[in-house]
Formats: structure tokens, C-alpha cells, sequence
């Protein structure tokens, strides 16, 4: 039977999520990827494992990760029954609904109808009574915010959801979406966007100075660029990269010579640190108290202790900073 290291806690950091009481460990496991039906389940346990050992509580899922939609919640609600049920207590789970899940016009977008169901079908397939954070993954114009947010209010006072989140919402939105949830006495205590040393599509939209002004934490999922900022491209496309065997994501033509040049001289920076660049990545998105835990992918229990060497080492000067903007700001 699966026994967690002792010391599981020793090394990892622990952030305020906002201003609200809950701590996320400032490296969580996003279970986006290599989850799925086309994963090995021993693979996907020891990494959970390994997580776990090493103080990563936050697991984040949604319902339609897989492949195929469902696929990655089935997958873990096998290894909490597997390895983690009797530590439920000390992890942190996470789901969401707001994209495609089930054909009909029921199955996507923000309304009561789909977004309860929804949460009622994840509890099912993880076997969990609740989970401790239930998102709206996307904004969604044709449903009126209001519905949205009841939806995520109900979940949390019926108590299948311990705090509420916001998943792909832009500043504006978010802080709306907030006042009415505060109104419905419901804790909304985190948002979750795309965020990386190419992407900086949280400080665009406002939503980081939003969160900020609002007291509510921030998570940034693909802190790699979907392995952009890692040492795979730094000779050009592998053949089993993502890009060559999945193509969903990370599409070909995104890979420019420019884009290359880029990769490399952001890693002559991390070299000169002594860091990988993912872990020199991975540190930049973590670089202010903005951010309250990096998401990250993994596809073997390796990855994920490579990527927790952002939490040794001397923070990003200023100087390197302005160098990373420098090159990663130009137009590719």
C-alpha cells in the first residue's frame, strides 16, 4: 500500500490564495495532458505519487480532459481510491465546466442546466463527495453572467464545491463576475489563465491587476508554451514531439526560425543561471506575488522533479528580466 514521504512537506512553498484562507503549493499538477485514455495508468499513478511526496496537494482537472472527455477524472478517481483516498484531506482538487462536454445544447457554455449537471457527473466519475475548487472554465456571452455565477453559488452552498473559480475570464469580466458572487455570499477565491514568458495574455486583459485589486489568487496554466520554454526545440522539431504526434496545441507553424532564436537565447540566459530553461520559465511566471501557484504538465515522474527546481536558486534580477523581455517581446 502507497505510504507519502514523511517529508513531503519540508521543501515545497505554500501561497495565500488572495486574501481568503486557503494555501495552494506554488507548483500544482495539471492533469490537461497525458491523462487520457492513450496514457499508461502506472505512469499516471507514480506521477501523482510523486507529486504528492514531494508537496504538490493541488491536483487541477476538468471534465472534458482526456482523451476521450472524462477520461482524466476516471483516471484519478482511480488513484485516490488506488493510493490517496486516506490523505483526501490534505489535497486540494479541482475541476471545471464550460466547453464541450456531451453533444446536445445542453453539454457546453455557462448555463445552470449544464454546469451542475456537469459537476454532478465529475464527483461521480472521481468517486468524491465534493471538490475543494469548481470553475467556470470559459467566459460565455450567450448565458447571462448572472446564471453562471448562481450555478457555481449553488455548487458551493449545496456543498459539492468548497470555493468557486474563474477559468479563461478577462479583467473586466472576472471583477463582475465577483461582485455578483459576493453578493451571493459565495467565495470566489481564484482565477486561472494562460500565462508564460511568450504569453502575457493576463497582464493584456487585465485580469492580473484585476486579481490583485480584488484580493483573489491566480494560477497560470502552459508556464512551457506546451514545451516551447523546455530544452525540446532547442535543435529544431523533434519527431515525437507534440507537435509532430498530436498537433492540437502546438501547431507547426508556430515553430518559426525567429521563434527558434528566441528559445535559444532565452536559454544562454538560464544556462548562465545554471537552471534549465522550463525551470528559468517556470520561475518567471512565479516572479511576483501576483501569482499564486504555477500549473504544470507533466507526461513521466522525472518532469515533475526537474520542474520543482524552481523553488531552489536566487529569484530573477531585474537585469534578467529586462533581458527576457527583450527577446521575448520582439516580434518573432
Amino acid at each position: 500500500m502507497y505510504q507519502p514521504s514523511d517529508n513531503r512537506y519540508d521543501t515545497m512553498t505554500y501561497n495565500r490564495c488572495g486574501k481568503s484562507g486557503l494555501l495552494l503549493p506554488a507548483v500544482s499538477l495539471g492533469l490537461w495532458h497525458n491523462f487520457g485514455d492513450t496514457a499508461a495508468y502506472d505512469t499516471m499513478r507514480r506521477m501523482c505519487r510523486t507529486a504528492f511526496d514531494h508537496g504538490i496537494t493541488h491536483f487541477d482537472l476538468a471534465n472534458n480532459y482526456g482523451p476521450e472527455p472524462g477520461a482524466a477524472e476516471r483516471h484519478f478517481g482511480r488513484i485516490l481510491r488506488d493510493d490517496l483516498a486516506p490523505w483526501r484531506d490534505e489535497l486540494i482538487i479541482s475541476t471545471k465546466a464550460g466547453y464541450e462536454m456531451w453533444p446536445g445544447p445542453y453539454g457546453n457554455g455557462g448555463s445552470r442546466k449544464y454546469l451542475l449537471a456537469s459537476l454532478d457527473q465529475s464527483l461521480l466519475r472521481m468517486g468524491l463527495d465534493y471538490v475543494d475548487i469548481f470553475y467556470h472554465h470559459r467566459m460565455d456571452p450567450e448565458t447571462p453572467l448572472e446564471e453562471s455565477m448562481g450555478a457555481l453559488a449553488q455548487a458551493v452552498h449545496a456543498g459539492k464545491a468548497l470555493y468557486a473559480g474563474l477559468s479563461n475570464y478577462d479583467g473586466p469580466t472576472m471583477e463582475r463576475a465577483c461582485q455578483i458572487l459576493d453578493e451571493l455570499h459565495c467565495p470566489c477565491v481564484i482565477n486561472q489563465n494562460r500565462y508564460n514568458i511568450f504569453l502575457r495574455i493576463t497582464e493584456e486583459n487585465g485580469l492580473k491587476s484585476m486579481a490583485r485589486e480584488k484580493g483573489k489568487g491566480l494560477i497560470c496554466f502552459t508556464p512551457l508554451a506546451q514545451g516551447l520554454l523546455t530544452d525540446r526545440y532547442l535543435h529544431g522539431i523533434p519527431a515525437d514531439s507534440r507537435v509532430m504526434t498530436d498537433g492540437r496545441f502546438l501547431k507547426k507553424e508556430q515553430i518559426t526560425n525567429e521563434r527558434l532564436a528566441q528559445i535559444r537565447a532565452l536559454n544562454e540566459i538560464a544556462a548562465a543561471r545554471g537552471e534549465s530553461l522550463a525551470v528559468m520559465a517556470l520561475k518567471w511566471v512565479l516572479k511576483d506575488s501576483d501569482v499564486t501557484s504555477v500549473l504544470i504538465g507533466a507526461s513521466r515522474p522525472e518532469q515533475i522533479l526537474e520542474d520543482l527546481r524552481v523553488l531552489d536558486g536566487a529569484p530573477l534580477s531585474d537585469e534578467e528580466l529586462r533581458q527576457i523581455d527583450a527577446i521575448a517581446l520582439a516580434t518573432p
